[in-house]
């Protein structure tokens, strides 16, 4: 009996030991999926990043109305966020956001640019919408030139660099 007693004690003494390296060892996964879906990011992100700047839609001046001749790119913009919805799976990443930024040049007034900027955003959602992206998936976000891609936007190329949309995920 006594002899029960003390291997009961000794065990009962291991368990927070076990305890504890289970914990560290949770934490350790933890860290390492933590590091794997930032990576995954990482890469979504530079692909999306890359794709947004190769197919870039024209709007109408002044509108959040796309210019004719936009499809094709749009099709590769869908394909970019499907693509990216699968390495995100793949990684067992669950939740996440793309957004779709929309940015404009230093011209005219700060806060009719922000919403300008929003509006031209929110176009090219609802396009990748009425393409197969789900709306729960995707947001639209208005920079207006608060994140200009060159400073100073003093002539014609640079401002037409600054007016851009930007695809990203956000986890």
């Amino acid at each position: 009996m006594k002899l029960k007693a003390l291997c009961l004690a000794v065990s009962l003494l291991a368990l927070p030991g076990v305890a504890s390296a289970q914990s560290m060892l949770d934490s350790i996964k933890k860290s390492a999926g933590d590091a794997g879906k930032g990576a995954v990011e990482k890469r979504v992100n530079t692909k999306l990043m890359d794709e947004g700047r190769k197919n870039q839609c024209s709007f109408k001046t002044g509108t959040a109305e796309l210019e004719p001749g936009c499809d094709a790119k749009l099709k590769k913009l869908t394909n970019a966020l499907i693509d990216a919805k699968k390495q995100l799976d793949a990684a067992g990443v669950k939740s996440y956001k793309f957004e779709v930024s929309g940015h404009t040049d230093s011209t005219g007034d700060a806060a009719k640019n922000k919403k300008l900027s929003e509006q031209r955003a929110e176009t090219i959602v609802k396009e990748l919408v009425s393409r197969g992206i789900s709306r729960g998936e995707i947001n639209a976000v208005g920079f207006g030139s608060e994140k200009p891609l060159v400073k100073p936007d003093d002539t014609a190329a640079k401002k037409a660099k600054n007016r851009r949309y930007e695809l990203q995920v956000r986890l």
